[in-house]
C-alpha cells in the first residue's frame, strides 16, 4: 500500500495499525504531513501547520505504547482543529484580521477531550470570519478550495476540516454547527459530518452557560464509523458546561452493523417546497430505492416546521449580537458585511422578541417529538444547491428564484437545528459533472445511536465514500 493509499484508510483502521504497532505514530504523522505538503498549498484547507508540536506529540504516543501503557481510542491518529476552537499555544484567529495575532492559553474543550483520547494536533483548519456563512473565506488566509473542483467552494463553516479529510490530510477533524457547518461542507467534499444533539458535547468555553447555544462541536470523518468513533471521545458531561448531557457515549464498531428492515423513512425532498436546484433533488431520488432495498418503509411526508424559520432568525441574531456586539463598537470596519447584519439584527431584539421566540421553539419541539415518533428517522437534502462558484460568498438565487438573505440557501439545515434533534451529512451521489451532493439524515431526540444505525448502513449500501477528489494541481 503506498503512503497516499494508507491516508485514506478509515480512522479505525489506522487506530488499529497503531495499537497493534504494525505502523508508528511518528511514520502515520510524517505520511500525513507529506500529504499536507502535497495537497495543501492548492487548497488552503489547514491553514497554520504545528508539525514540530506534532512530531513531538507522536514520539510520546509511541513511548506511551512501548510501556504497554493503557491508550486511548484516537491514539496515535493526526487530527485538526477548526479556526474557532481555542488552541493553547496555537494561533486561532476566528478567520478575523481582528484575531490574526491571537494565541490563547487554553484549550477548548473538544481539543482536550480528543488530546486525552490520544489523537496528535497537527494544526487548524479554515473557517469563514466567526464562521459566519457557508463559504470558507476569510481576509486573514483567503478561501478553501473544493478539492473535487478547484473553482467552486468547499462549503463552510467547517470548510478546511471537510477538505482535510477528503484529501486524505488527516483522518479526523473537528467542527462546529449553528446552521449547518458540520453538514453543508461535507456534503459539498463527500464526507460525513454528524450535528449531535445539544449538549451531547459539552460547550466550552462559552460565556452563556445556562441558555441553550444554537451552535454545537461535533465530529466529521470519512465514514460513519470513524464519526461514531470521535464521537465516543468527545461525548460526556463535563462539570463546565451546566447544560451538557450525562453519561458517556460508549463506542464499539460492531455495534453499528444494524437490521433496518420495517425502519420507517420519513422521505422529504425538498422539506416541503424549499427551492432547491435539480441537481441536488436528482442525486436525493436516486437513493430512495436504496431505503426500500435495506428493508425500509419510505413514505413522502414533511414535518411541520411551522415558525422555525423566525426562530433561527432570532436565535442566531441574538447569539451575534451577544458574541461580537463589542467589536461592532471597536473594530466596526474590520468586521465583513454580514456579520455586522447579524449584530444589529440581534441588537434590536427585546425582552418580549426573545420570549416570543422560546415559545415558539418550545411548540415546534413538541410538534417534532410527535410527528418522530410515527418515523425513526428524516431524510432530506443537506444543501439546496451544489458547490457553487468559490468567488460568489452566498447563493442569491436558486433555479431562478431571488433569496433574500445570505442564510436562505441554508434553510434545509438551519430548519433542522431548530429541532434540536442529531442530524449527519453522509455522501448520496454526484452531479452530472462531478460535484459531490450530500444526504441529510435526522434522528429522533437525543438518538445518535439509531441515528447512525441507519446512515452507516446507507454508507454501506452505497459506498460513495471511496470515490476521492482527482489529485490536485500544484499551485501557481
Amino acid at each position: 500500500m503506498s503512503d497516499s493509499d494508507l491516508c485514506f484508510l478509515p480512522a479505525i483502521e489506522l487506530a488499529r495499525l497503531v495499537r497493534t504497532r504494525e505502523i508508528s505514530a511518528v511514520e502515520l504523522l510524517e505520511i500525513h504531513l507529506a500529504q499536507i505538503a502535497r495537497v495543501n498549498p492548492t487548497l488552503n484547507a489547514i491553514v497554520t501547520l504545528v508539525a514540530d508540536d506534532a512530531r513531538m506529540a507522536a514520539q510520546q504516543a509511541d513511548a506511551t505504547l512501548a510501556s504497554t501503557g493503557p491508550v486511548g481510542p484516537l491514539h496515535g491518529l493526526p487530527v485538526a482543529h477548526k479556526d474557532l476552537v481555542p488552541t493553547r499555544g496555537i494561533r486561532t484567529t476566528f478567520g478575523s484580521p481582528i484575531f490574526a495575532t491571537h494565541v490563547p492559553d487554553e484549550d477548548g474543550l473538544v481539543v482536550e477531550r480528543l488530546r486525552a483520547a490520544g489523537a496528535i494536533t497537527v494544526g487548524k483548519t479554515n473557517t469563514p470570519e466567526f464562521g459566519a456563512g457557508s463559504q470558507t473565506f476569510n481576509p486573514v488566509f483567503g478561501a478553501t478550495k473544493n478539492p473535487y473542483n478547484v473553482t467552486r467552494t468547499c462549503g463552510g463553516s467547517s470548510g478546511g476540516a471537510a477538505v482535510a479529510l477528503a484529501t486524505g490530510m488527516v483522518p479526523l477533524a473537528d467542527g462546529t454547527d449553528m446552521g449547518g457547518s458540520l453538514r453543508n461542507p461535507a456534503s459539498f467534499c463527500n464526507v460525513v459530518g454528524l450535528r449531535p444533539s445539544p449538549g451531547r458535547v459539552p460547550l466550552w468555553p462559552n460565556r452563556t452557560g445556562w441558555l441553550t447555544s444554537p451552535s454545537v462541536s461535533g465530529p466529521m470523518a470519512r465514514t460513519v464509523a470513524d464519526v461514531a468513533l470521535m464521537l465516543s471521545a468527545l461525548a460526556g458531561p463535563d462539570l463546565r458546561d451546566p447544560l451538557c448531557l450525562d453519561g458517556p457515549w460508549p463506542f464499539e464498531p460492531q455495534t453499528l452493523d444494524h437490521d433496518l428492515r420495517g425502519c420507517r423513512v420519513a422521505w422529504s425532498p425538498t422539506l416541503g417546497g424549499l427551492p432547491v436546484d435539480t441537481r441536488v433533488t436528482v442525486a436525493i431520488d436516486a437513493q430512495r430505492d436504496t431505503f426500500v432495498g435495506l428493508g425500509c418503509i419510505v413514505e413522502d411526508v414533511t414535518p411541520d416546521l411551522t415558525g422555525a424559520d423566525e426562530i433561527f432568525r432570532t436565535w442566531r441574531a441574538w447569539y451575534f449580537a451577544h458574541a461580537f456586539g463589542e467589536l461592532l463598537e471597536t473594530h466596526r470596519d474590520e468586521l465583513k458585511d454580514t456579520v455586522v447584519w447579524n449584530i444589529e439584527e440581534g441588537q434590536r431584539l427585546t425582552g418580549a422578541d426573545l420570549a416570543d421566540m422560546a415559545t415558539r421553539q418550545t411548540a415546534l419541539h413538541a410538534t417534532i417529538r410527535r410527528f418522530m415518533d410515527r418515523y425513526d428517522v428524516l431524510v432530506l437534502p443537506v444543501s439546496q444547491v451544489p458547490p457553487f462558484d468559490i468567488t460568489q460568498p452566498y447563493v442569491t438565487e436558486i433555479d431562478g428564484q431571488t433569496l433574500e438573505t445570505y442564510i436562505d440557501w441554508m434553510r434545509s439545515c438551519y430548519l433542522i437545528s431548530v429541532t434540536g434533534l442529531p442530524a449527519i451529512s453522509v455522501p448520496c451521489g454526484f452531479t452530472p459533472d462531478g460535484l459531490p451532493v450530500g444526504l441529510q439524515i435526522v434522528g429522533r431526540h437525543r438518538d445518535e445511536r439509531g441515528l447512525l444505525h441507519v446512515a452507516h448502513a446507507f454508507e454501506q449500501a452505497t459506498q460513495l465514500w471511496r470515490r476521492r477528489p482527482p489529485p490536485a494541481t500544484p499551485a501557481t
